[in-house]
């Protein structure tokens, strides 16, 4: 697993306020440069698919095998559990620190408390959960599933009561396919990487489709992905081994990962708030 840094820089922008006041506001501007951290091996994940990060800087780590693993900053295991999983993009850290998982086998997902006990949360019915995001807006619990043909994202309270559903555009056309990630923007947006689609479908709060992004040519596959503080996406791409930046509308700003700087299969990425860095895995 590699830990790389995206580095921001601050500008300050002063406001006039009356004829002998003013107000010096700073404000966050993302700079092109990216820096290794750090490089380790997740003991008991084999291929990390995704990552999770809580607040004091643990890392949860899993593979396609259904290992999760939850390690510290040293590398240093914490924590292993076997989620049964399928899936890729399968947890999620919460707003107080705890993990919620999902199983696609048993149409379950599941809560992991601070002191590591392990519930179930929310049953699924015939849908099978593929992947799950934590709002760090208001805790809500947003899921893509797949029931047969048919895909789609479900809204969850932070309590496990179902809100919301969205599986179509204004013209009736299915939005989704093969939901593997999703992450959720500063503005409210759900951002997914869907999987057969070959895209990264946004749609907005209430459900609206905003624009779906294939890339820049004709090979693009995302994986993981995630948002940063400035509402920029990350997604992984597989086929061109790269990290893409967009803007929050969708348009692609410029490749911050690639073979050039040494990353060579990138499949999970996550944003850590507090030290602004991004893990790629």
């Amino acid at each position: 697993m590699e830990a790389v840094t995206t580095h921001m820089k601050f500008t300050e922008k002063q406001s006039q306020q009356g004829k002998e006041k003013s107000d010096n506001k700073q404000t966050l501007s993302l700079s092109s440069s990216v820096t290794k951290v750090r490089k380790y091996s997740v003991p008991g994940v084999v291929n990390a698919y995704h990552v999770s990060m809580d607040k004091s800087g643990r890392l949860w780590a899993s593979d396609w095998s259904g290992n999760l693993a939850q390690t510290d900053l040293q590398g240093n295991l914490l924590l292993k559990i076997n989620a049964n999983n399928g899936s890729i993009g399968y947890h999620t850290v919460t707003r107080d620190g705890g993990l919620i998982y999902s199983d696609m086998h048993k149409k379950a997902i599941y809560r992991i408390t601070p002191d590591r006990k392990i519930t179930e949360f929310i049953k699924t019915g015939d849908w099978a959960p593929l992947s799950v995001h934590s709002s760090r807006i208001n805790g809500d619990i947003l899921v893509g599933m797949e029931r047969n043909k048919d895909a789609k994202v479900t809204r969850y309270s932070k309590t496990g009561k179902e809100i919301q559903n969205i599986q179509r555009n204004n013209q009736g056309q299915k939005l989704y396919s093969d939901p593997r990630y999703i992450a959720e923007n500063i503005n409210g947006d759900i951002c997914t990487s869907d999987y057969n689609k070959r895209a990264v479908v946004v749609v907005n709060k209430s459900g609206q489709h905003r624009f779906s992004y294939k890339g820049r040519g004709s090979e693009f596959l995302p994986w993981g992905i995630c948002t940063d503080v400035l509402g920029h996406i990350l997604v992984c791409d597989k086929d061109n081994k790269s990290v893409h930046l967009l803007d929050q509308d969708g348009r692609f700003l410029s490749i911050i990962l690639s073979p050039q700087q040494g990353i060579k299969d990138p499949r999970g990425c996550v944003w850590m708030m507090r030290i602004i860095s991004m893990w790629a895995i």
